[in-house]
């Protein structure tokens, strides 16, 4: 008997056993800033800051909160004006969609955001994802914004430093008239690099918490929450993450907390980090008389084990091969794309960008077709053939940020052309906005189809071009480009597949595939 006791028991404790997934800050080493994390069911989604790419606000799946995978996006593009057409001078570099609120709420999931360029807000709704989404446009800016829905009534938290509410219309397609239009609180102003900001707001058992990324003078970013008994009433401050990360002063802050099934809570926050851009982390939660405290005891945690089975691996970027009839939701084009200059038929297996639009340059071209970078190190490389080009144009591969690097072949009147640059934004005497190119290599291109590469090391935060007629023998150039999160683009370095023209329209290239290592 007691040896059948003694089994039933090991059986039990096997079957009460449950697998955990490990979890390795950053999550993914890629550009995903300003989350926000929803659990709907067993489901997690988080939404992503992507600015003026299109498709813009990435919605990623997980089972884990470790690995993510990119499903869907809001929208395919905000405004079909001269902004996201890049036409007459305008574009929405360092602006576009900011700190989308993701919230599933009456059988549908909605999405709300600012567009600094449009100066509103945009609010998205779906019953599934993977499903169209609706829109509404509120012609007013919440920045930075949370939603809360609370017993019938839609409220939106948001600011920068003062801390405001708003109530909306329970279909959340305007403001509401007469509803709630207030501050909460105020952040500190002495002593503070940046004041409260990236607010979200939870009401969870007997409080109201609105968490918010400051940054005190002398120390890194830190998460604060704020929190009080009644949703309107008196907010208290306490500081709930804090600390050095990886080697890196930037301090990790700013996203959601989240809990599963079984009553454990995590916290998402992201590290600014350098070139590769704003990377997110998992970080363990626990309850300290009322207060969400995040990782360990404050500070930032590189390792510890989620207590969720392990599911899937991350998508959010990959090679292509182009052999399938659309693009992989890993891509995203840099403003709106021109829908007829742009082909993965028109000779199967190979990627045609057509020039639809002249440009003076990169920056201002239409159908560049974009992917993040992954740290802490990796290579992006394409072939290209470049037969379909006319006098005037240029296609490549770029290192794409304001502060940039292209390598490419142009077609110039006397013939084809390998060439080089780097490209950045400098300011004359008078503080005029400039844009400088350094010329790395000019010079008769031995064929019409070259491999290009460029090799990315965010340990220094240096990438290297480089090429290759026969895919074997490389060179690298030996000056490398000095990458910077730069503000007025906004968004970490991404590889930039481009085909523009200064000259004609009608000119083609054709890109075979796009390995990232």
């Amino acid at each position: 008997m007691k040896r059948i006791l003694l089994i039933c028991a090991v059986l039990l404790a096997a079957a009460c056993a449950r697998p955990t997934t490990q979890c390795v800050n950053p999550l993914t080493y890629t550009d995903i800033p300003d989350n926000d994390v929803i659990r709907v069911g067993k489901d997690y989604y988080m939404v992503s800051t992507t600015m003026y790419y299109c498709p813009g606000a990435p919605i990623m799946h997980s089972r884990d909160l470790v690995h993510w995978r990119i499903v869907d996006y809001v929208y395919d593009c905000l405004e079909d004006d001269d902004v996201y057409n890049l036409r007459n001078g305008r574009n929405a570099y360092g602006k576009g969609q900011w700190a989308t609120s993701l919230r599933y709420e009456n059988g549908r999931f909605w999405a709300l955001f600012i567009a600094n360029d449009q100066g509103k807000t945009y609010v998205y709704s779906t019953p599934r994802i993977g499903e169209p989404w609706t829109r509404s446009v509120i012609d007013r800016p919440f920045h930075d914004a949370s939603l809360l829905f609370e017993d019938g009534r839609v409220y939106v938290v948001w600011g920068n430093g003062e801390i405001r509410i708003t109530e909306l219309k329970p279909d959340l397609t305007g403001v509401l008239e007469g509803g709630v239009d207030q501050m909460l609180f105020t952040s500190p102003r002495e002593g503070y690099i940046l004041r409260a900001e990236g607010a979200h707001i939870y009401h969870i058992g007997d409080w109201y918490y609105v968490l918010v990324i400051d940054w005190p003078a002398g120390g890194p970013r830190t998460e604060t929450c704020w929190r009080s008994s009644t949703l309107l009433g008196e907010y208290e401050p306490k500081t709930i993450l804090q600390g050095e990360f990886d080697g890196r002063t930037d301090g990790v802050a700013q996203g959601a907390i989240i809990d599963t099934p079984r009553g454990d809570w995590y916290a998402m926050m992201f590290q600014d980090h350098g070139g590769v851009g704003r990377i997110p982390t998992l970080q363990p939660m626990v309850w300290e008389d009322g207060w969400p405290i995040l990782g360990d005891a404050t500070v930032p945690v590189k390792e510890f084990d989620v207590n969720l089975a392990p599911d899937g691996e991350n998508y959010t970027w990959a090679s292509d091969e182009f052999d399938a009839d659309k693009l992989a939701l890993v891509w995203q084009w840099n403003h709106k794309p021109l829908d007829g200059c742009w082909s993965l038929t028109e000779r199967p297996g190979w990627l045609r960008l057509t020039t639809g639009q002249l440009a003076t340059g990169l920056p201002d071209a239409r159908n560049t077709l974009t992917q993040r970078t992954v740290g802490p190190s990796c290579t992006s490389s394409v072939l290209l053939d470049a037969s379909g080009l006319q006098p005037g144009d240029f296609a490549g591969l770029s290192a794409f940020q304001s502060n940039r690097a292209d390598i490419g072949l142009r077609r110039t009147e006397a013939g084809l052309e390998l060439y080089a640059i780097q490209e950045s934004p400098q300011r004359t005497p008078d503080r005029t906005m400039i844009r400088v190119q350094k010329e790395l290599l000019c010079e008769p291109a031995a064929a019409e189809t070259v491999h290009l590469r460029v090799r990315y090391d965010f340990n220094v935060d240096q990438a290297w071009l480089g090429y290759s007629w026969d895919g074997s023998d490389w060179t690298e150039l030996e000056e490398p480009l000095r990458m910077r999160f730069s503000l007025d683009y906004f968004t970490g370095y991404r590889s930039a597949l481009y085909c523009y023209s200064t000259q004609t329209l009608g000119g083609h290239a054709d890109f075979d595939w796009f390995h990232q290592e």
